[in-house]
């Protein structure tokens, strides 16, 4: 998600009763299947779900390309999942054959395990984005920026049911040197974005469309949010940008690892 503001973000005044984050040990340390098979409807975790089990590390840098290529596209949707707008953007993303990247807040994993199961079960893929989405931990010690990865990373496999976060995404694109490693050490892919279409901000559906129509060139991963508000007019632009894509000779894929 963009940075919107310089604080702990919208989800920060539910975290620190709820969570307790700081239990992580610090020290915790282009494409493949989000598990390591799916059978009818229960997918399978790639990996043991214990942070600080093994995993296979990834790049440290932070992607972007598709892995459909040139004319390749991803959908990418943050700081869900939601009741009201994850169902409604599956639904959307099911009408028209598309899979993308969900980066998830750990709070709201957590509080909705029914729904990471569901982005899971419908072939999509997830991404961590932190405990509590707070904007401003680029400039917070490395130890609480480790709590934040490594605890968003237990809440969503947890809630999923075993299946890890492919990708990690910092809440307003605030990465460092050390948040990025830590990840990657994780088998989380850096993820950032090259279209951020500003639904966030609920600028009307007419210019969500246009802001994706007009800076598509810039790049093939686009920004999407399913919570942290009135979703309505994400919804009703997916319903319009999804077939446009297509209508232009786009595929869509997930980004790279």
């Amino acid at each position: 998600m963009a940075r919107h503001n310089g604080g702990r973000g919208w989800y920060g005044k539910v975290v620190g009763a709820a969570l307790g984050v700081t239990v992580l040990a610090v020290g915790a340390s282009l494409w493949t299947a989000q598990a390591d098979a799916v059978n009818a409807t229960s997918p399978k975790a790639t990996a043991p779900a214990r942070p600080g089990s093994a995993v296979k590390p990834v790049a440290i840098t932070i992607a972007h390309a598709s892995d459909k290529g040139a004319r390749g596209v991803n959908i990418t949707i943050d700081d869900g999942p939601d009741p009201v707008w994850t169902p409604q953007v599956l639904d959307v993303l099911r009408e028209y054959g598309v899979k993308a990247t969900f980066c998830m807040v750990g709070t709201q994993a957590q509080a909705h395990p029914d729904l990471v199961k569901k982005v899971v079960a419908d072939g999509h893929r997830l991404c961590d984005h932190t405990v509590s989405h707070d904007t401003s931990m680029d400039k917070k010690s490395p130890a609480y920026r480790s709590q934040q990865i490594l605890g968003a990373e237990r809440m969503i496999t947890e809630a999923s049911g075993g299946v890890r976060p492919m990708y990690y995404r910092a809440p307003g694109g605030a990465f460092t040197p050390d948040s990025r490693k830590l990840a990657a050490s994780r088998g989380m892919r850096p993820l950032g974005w090259n279209v951020d279409t500003k639904d966030f901000e609920r600028p009307g559906t007419d210019t969500i469309v246009a802001t994706v129509q007009q800076e598509l060139p810039n790049g093939p991963t686009l920004l999407f949010h399913d919570a942290g508000g009135d979703r309505s007019q994400t919804v009703a632009a997916l319903r319009r940008v999804l077939p446009w894509l297509k209508e232009q000779g786009y595929s869509f894929g997930f980004p790279v690892r």
